[in-house]
């Protein structure tokens, strides 16, 4: 898929995903802490799924190799800080324990339902198993990278919103930027090294992270934007 239709689909699901919780979170603040944990937790199953496979994302002037995972876990960053925002900083590392509990529970699931013999005329068994039998080194990898990376970026957003409280885009993009490379760093090296050549796809997550995460920031201020709005 070319990059530019990639990022108008990303765009058009952003906002979506913002302005529903836009309407949550100011209509029911409680039911809002729901929402956008839901959106959490499912960018990162999507995340999980789609992990094994890495891709080329043609950018134009140079391609990049990275897992198709990052057009889902790029925006966890955000998501993050949207909670971390209203909520609170204890709020989200609960938040983050929430969801890393829903993937462990999640690959316990596939796990038992690999083990039931299919029914004879299911064809694709082979398949099946390709695709949900998920190697114990690349889920262990994501849940090490994702506990300490999305706990460091609750941690580093807070600070920052004590000393630069008005400076919203700049907590965000610096918190989200360390978080997503952190944790290009960590699940790349624990989950491919001696299996694939890790550094080409440590820069090429470490770089197209990034550069969604970037791409979402304005759907974050515009968030922050409509919740003052009607505080």
């Amino acid at each position: 898929m070319d990059f530019i239709h990639l990022l108008v689909i990303i765009g058009i699901m952003l906002s979506i995903m913002t302005a529903t919780c836009v309407y949550t979170v100011n209509r029911y603040r409680t039911i809002g802490y729901a929402a956008l944990l839901s959106f959490f937790i499912m960018l990162l199953v999507i995340s999980q799924l789609l992990a094994t496979r890495p891709a080329e994302f043609n950018l134009y002037f140079f391609t990049i190799v990275a897992p198709t995972a990052v057009i889902a876990y790029s925006f966890t960053a955000i998501v993050n800080d949207m909670i971390n925002e209203i909520y609170g900083e204890k709020c989200t590392h609960t938040a983050v324990n929430i969801a890393l509990a829903t993937q462990v529970i999640m690959v316990i699931l596939i796990f038992l339902a690999s083990q039931i013999t299919p029914a004879v005329f299911f064809e694709h068994e082979a398949a099946w198993q390709d695709m949900f039998g998920l190697s114990l080194r690349i889920v262990f990898a994501s849940w090490v990278s994702f506990f300490i990376c999305q706990h460091l970026d609750v941690w580093v957003f807070s600070r920052l919103k004590e000393k630069i409280p008005k400076q919203l885009a700049l907590r965000s993009t610096t918190s989200s930027s360390l978080n997503l490379t952190l944790d290009s760093i960590i699940f790349i090296t624990i989950a491919f090294l001696g299996v694939m050549p890790i550094l080409p796809l440590i820069i090429g997550q470490i770089i197209m992270k990034n550069l969604l995460m970037l791409f979402g920031t304005p759907w974050f201020v515009a968030y922050k934007k409509k919740l003052n709005s009607r505080d």
